[in-house]
This record gives structure tokens, C-alpha cells and sequence, in this order.
């Protein structure tokens, strides 16, 4: 089990990249668009650095939903490696079985 603390504070990154997604969309538009005039795009770059860091999707990581853990994880269960495999063992996920020849 992961700590409580790095589970909260990825649920709080979780949030403000949640709340300022549109802001940094429009202000990444700008700094990408070409014919924009350069005291804009340079504006937009400003603008962009001055937002807080926890807002930017690349801070979030991706943990298992059942016991925090942040490595070994399955995209497609949202689950870690080690929960995957109780889950499956236990048959509480449709088409996972233990392979065994």
C-alpha cells in the first residue's frame, strides 16, 4: 500500500491539471500557432510558465486504484500487476484467467 500522502497529492495534481486544461490548451495554441505575431506567442510562453507546475498533465502518475501503487501498472484495468493478478485469481474481471499448460 502506498502512502496516503503521494496518493493525495497525485489526487490534488489530478484536480488542477482538471481545472486549467482550457487555459493551457488556448495558451499552447498561441505559442504553436505560426502566424501569430512573436510578442504574442512569447506572451503565451510567459503566461504558460507562470502557472503552476502541478497543473501540467506530465505530473500526474498513474496508480493502481485499489492499493496506490505507482509501479507495474495496467492502463486497461487501472490496476497494478499484483491486483491484476488476485483479481483475475479471485475471477472478479471477465476474461482473465491463470495460464497454465
Amino acid at each position: 500500500m502506498a502512502k496516503k500522502s503521494s496518493i493525495e497529492n497525485n489526487l490534488k495534481r489530478r484536480r488542477a491539471v482538471a481545472s486549467k486544461v482550457a487555459s493551457r490548451a488556448t495558451l499552447s495554441a498561441i505559442v504553436n500557432n505560426k502566424q501569430a505575431s512573436f510578442e504574442d506567442r512569447i506572451a503565451a510562453v510567459h503566461k504558460l510558465a507562470e502557472m503552476p507546475r502541478n497543473s501540467s498533465a506530465t505530473r500526474v502518475r498513474n496508480r493502481c486504484e485499489l492499493t496506490g501503487r505507482a509501479r507495474g501498472y495496467y492502463c486497461k484495468f487501472q490496476v497494478s500487476r499484483i491486483a491484476l493478478r488476485e483479481l483475475g485469481n479471485q475471477g472478479l474481471i471477465p476474461g482473465i484467467t491463470k495460464a497454465s499448460w
